[in-house]
């Protein structure tokens, strides 16, 4: 006879059970998580948890047992049923977490791992010493059996699912009630016989044997679960490295500020103590200004905390991001987020804008340069009409002036519309008369898209003059063109032809002269002033250079 207590031994069996279930599930977790050699080790500490913890289990639920007289633990088989419990457990965690194992696999690892725990349970049992004999009930002894086998292949296989922590508490639920259901169906196989006068083999006392056992297991299985919680860390941290974004952890209400390694590259900070104000003085004044508020905002759990910043020596762009954790009483205790480098996304976005504008001022550009170019031929047109008395003689001056409008305009083309050489586009204009007919000497002058095309027509109307009635008409004339830049970016071309007929002033003036004149005026704010000279027309071009920026074209009828 015996007597079996359904006591808070009991209740603290059941506790240490499912405890040291859930946590050998998470160690297993580890082994699988990394490579051989680490995972080794992580199989080890599963082992030692589930094993410990099953024995554990059984001397505290041990304590709930009376048979009615003293009893003590004969400590070599005690030692002997950790040891199988831990190396069961142990051979059962390595064939099922060998890659590639099938469910044949498992199920004999949990046949492996429930007869270690029948074998730790009734080892642990044959150590027992009081006054009597134990005996089995076959039948519920091979129950017992069959509860520890169908337990440990049910968690085994539930251990190789990738599910949520809910599901893996279920299981080491699951695991630990039936780890203390095959004990009770053991215990309930026991069939004691007393025997009068049988004194009692001296042993550990249960009470002590179970105070150390617990204390033992709970330390390992501590220490098993908390360095399963720092290696989980350190696989995000690792993650979240590899991903190129930095942690940080801003305590509360203390406000001690925590960066990853990452994150100190990024901010580009040396190891050691990092506060908020040594943070904020990294920034531009309007960023910690930005910063600040943001936090604030975050902190009151208005908002998730979300701001980009730049760094004051590096001139970097950084983003940082965060998110308020509370308790489960509803008080925060910290802001976690991360920082990311998004120096390179910044300036995609300002070359994006910067494409944009450059867009946007060429269309402008381009209308402004269709427009005017329109009214130059309108305006051409127009008055060059007015001057002639046919229409075949308007073909010829409009088509020649129209052609040295397109050859000003090819000039430009070739250098972007930005800018051309005033020598090039006066060689251009003189192209079709001998080489010691034209004579140029000036500095090298770039000039902007509006004053190239204004002086184009200018110097095409005086070498088409110089053509038809001055120096250019006969082979021995030549002409002579000068150029030089002031002060006050003062230009001044000096025309002069010489050797030709000599030159007389016109009686009425024509389009050509009043295109030179307005030309200068009108469109580059400046002067012609033309001479008829005996020995040839001397003509003296002047303007002020203006910056690009300022460069406008405006020619019209009223202007001619």
């Amino acid at each position: 006879m015996h007597h079996d207590h359904l006591s808070i031994f009991t209740a603290l069996s059941v506790v240490v059970a499912v405890f040291c279930g859930w946590t050998a599930l998470n160690l297993f977790d580890r082994v699988r998580a990394h490579s051989r050699t680490t995972g080794r080790v992580w199989l080890a500490a599963a082992a030692l948890t589930m094993g410990g913890g099953v024995w554990s289990m059984h001397f505290i639920a041990m304590l709930g047992f009376d048979p009615g007289s003293p009893i003590s633990y004969e400590i070599g088989l005690t030692l002997l049923s950790f040891l199988l419990a831990v190396a069961g457990t142990g051979a059962a965690f390595f064939f099922a977490s060998r890659p590639g194992v099938g469910r044949t696999g498992v199920m004999l690892a949990g046949v492996m791992m429930g007869l270690s725990v029948c074998a730790m349970h009734y080892v642990g049992m044959a150590a027992l010493r009081t006054t009597g004999s134990l005996g089995y009930n076959p039948s519920l002894v091979l129950f017992s059996a069959i509860i520890a086998i169908v337990a440990s292949t049910i968690a085994l296989f539930a251990a190789r699912l990738e599910r949520s922590a809910l599901w893996r508490a279920g299981a080491a639920t699951v695991l630990g009630l039936a780890v203390v259901g095959m004990h009770y169906t053991g215990m309930a196989a026991l069939e004691m016989t007393m025997v009068a006068g049988d004194p009692v083999t001296p042993g550990a006392p249960p009470v002590v044997l179970a105070i150390t056992v617990a204390a033992f297991s709970l330390f390992i299985l501590f220490v098993a679960l908390g360095a399963a919680l720092i290696d989980q860390r350190n696989s995000l941290m690792a993650t979240i490295d590899a991903g190129g974004v930095g942690y940080w952890e801003l305590a509360l209400p203390s406000r001690d500020l925590w960066v990853s390694e990452r994150a100190r590259r990024i901010i580009d900070i040396d190891a050691g103590p990092f506060t908020q104000a040594d943070f904020a003085r990294r920034l531009l004044p309007h960023d910690q200004a930005l910063r600040e508020a943001a936090l604030e905002r975050a902190l009151a759990g208005d908002e998730p905390y979300d701001v980009e910043v730049q760094l004051l020596d590096t001139g970097r762009w950084i983003q940082l991001r965060g998110r308020l954790l509370r308790s489960s009483a509803g008080r925060p205790y910290k802001l976690a987020g991360v920082v990311t480098d998004i120096t390179d996304r910044r300036q995609a976005f300002i070359d994006l804008e910067t494409a944009e504008r450059r867009q946007r001022l060429l269309i402008n550009e381009l209308n402004h340069r269709v427009k005017n170019t329109l009214a130059t031929i309108q305006s051409i047109a127009t008055l060059t009409a007015r001057r002639t008395p046919d229409v075949p003689s308007f073909q010829r001056v409009f088509e020649a002036r129209l052609i040295a409008l397109s050859n000003t305009h090819n000039l430009l083309t070739a250098n972007g519309w930005e800018r051309a050489d005033l020598r090039s586009m006066l060689e251009q204009e003189f192209r079709p008369f001998a080489p010691e007919q034209v004579r140029l000497n000036g500095p090298e002058i770039l000039l902007q898209s509006s004053e190239t095309l204004a002086l184009g027509l200018v110097v095409h109307e005086l070498a088409t003059n110089a053509a038809k009635y001055g120096a250019l008409s006969t082979a021995s004339g030549c002409v002579d063109v000068r150029w030089r830049q002031g002060d006050n970016d003062l230009l001044t071309i000096e025309w002069e032809e010489t050797g030709g007929p000599e030159a007389r002033e016109p009686v009425q003036t024509g389009f050509g002269s009043r295109l030179i004149r307005k030309s200068l005026e009108g469109m580059l704010n400046g002067s012609a002033q033309i001479d008829y000279r005996r020995r040839g027309l001397h003509a003296t071009l002047r303007f002020t250079r203006k910056p690009a920026d300022d460069q406008t074209l405006s020619l019209n009828n009223d202007a001619l």
